[in-house]
């Protein structure tokens, strides 16, 4: 098995044979032809630094092998907790004092968290809470989806809608209508996290759906999603003098448009002339230069959603 990790780091460039120590452990094999196959050094006899080094190079699996050879170097928390870190940046777990898991266990759980996640979207949360590995608060989860590129955008979006639902049907009711008004939906705290600073309407939509994915349909939810778009572009482009009802509609008129110019079933595509016309109309005061550069973005750049799903 060591062998096979070292032609391993070879053949990935991480390191060469020369940059491992030579000792009295080393040893050649001649073979027939004059060749020398290189044998793999014991880890244990290299100082810490450079074998967790070397061992920092490999990724979950290789490590979980490694640790059948080199115990104790390969269940380090380092080497754990970075990957840890770079793979999940943000989980409640990882500030609990209390916890008896170790990195590696913790990796573990992530990691078949995300899996059951990505096949279910409810039974993978559920996983979450259960292991203690996620608060279930709106601001903890929106920091997971937003800090990971594990999870599945299909199952996220899934997620998000069916706690729109599910929030909708609870503020029906009198007696929990205090408690759900200081309760913003994961939602919103996933929007105040993305920043649309000096962004141009159409590129910012696409930034939107390319971490959030659309809906196949315009329902509730994509009228939900737009409304929340618009409030946080605005904030974050005060300069542009646009209003969330202004914004609002340019979005759902870039999607009409993106539909028309790019659906192969649509004959009579909308000119820019048309576009310009109806923003007008929408809008009052619009400008029509602004609707002009928003058609030639969505005719030179393309589709608003990855996929044309909306």
């Amino acid at each position: 098995m060591g062998q096979a990790l070292f032609t391993r780091i070879l053949e990935r460039g991480y390191m060469t044979q020369d940059d491992f120590p030579r000792n009295r452990s080393d040893r050649v094999t001649e073979q027939d032809d004059n060749t020398v196959a290189p044998t793999f050094p014991d880890l244990k006899e290299l100082p810490p630094e450079l074998a967790l080094g070397i061992l920092s190079h490999l990724g979950a699996t290789d490590l979980c092998l490694a640790s059948c050879v080199w115990n104790e170097l390969a269940d380090d928390e380092v080497l754990w907790e970075s990957m840890c870190r770079n793979t999940w940046q943000y989980v409640s777990i990882y500030w609990d004092k209390t916890t008896m898991l170790t990195w590696k266990q913790i990796y573990l759980l992530l990691d078949e968290g995300s899996l059951t996640f990505n096949a279910d979207a409810s039974m993978g949360m559920a996983y979450f809470f259960k292991n203690g590995l996620l608060k279930d608060s709106p601001v903890d989860i929106a920091k997971f989806f937003h800090s990971t590129r594990q999870l599945s955008n299909k199952q996220v979006r899934i997620y998000l809608e069916e706690r729109l639902l599910i929030s909708r049907a609870l503020r029906v009711q009198t007696l929990l209508l205090a408690v759900l008004s200081c309760r913003p939906y994961v939602l919103d705290y996933l929007l105040n996290m993305q920043s649309y600073e000096r962004e141009f309407l159409p590129n910012a939509l696409r930034k939107l759906f390319a971490r959030i994915e659309a809906p196949s349909d315009r329902g509730s939810y994509l009228a939900t999603l737009l409304q929340k778009f618009s409030k946080r572009f605005c904030q974050c482009n005060p300069q542009t003098g646009l209003q969330t009802d202004d914004v609002f509609v340019l979005c759902y008129s870039l999607i009409l448009l993106s539909v028309d110019l790019f659906c192969p079933h649509v004959k009579n595509k909308m000119s820019k002339r048309e576009f310009i016309r109806n923003v007008r109309g929408a809008i009052p005061n619009s400008n029509d230069d602004l609707a002009g550069h928003l058609y030639d973005n969505i005719y030179l750049v393309g589709h608003i959603a990855p996929g044309d799903r909306l």
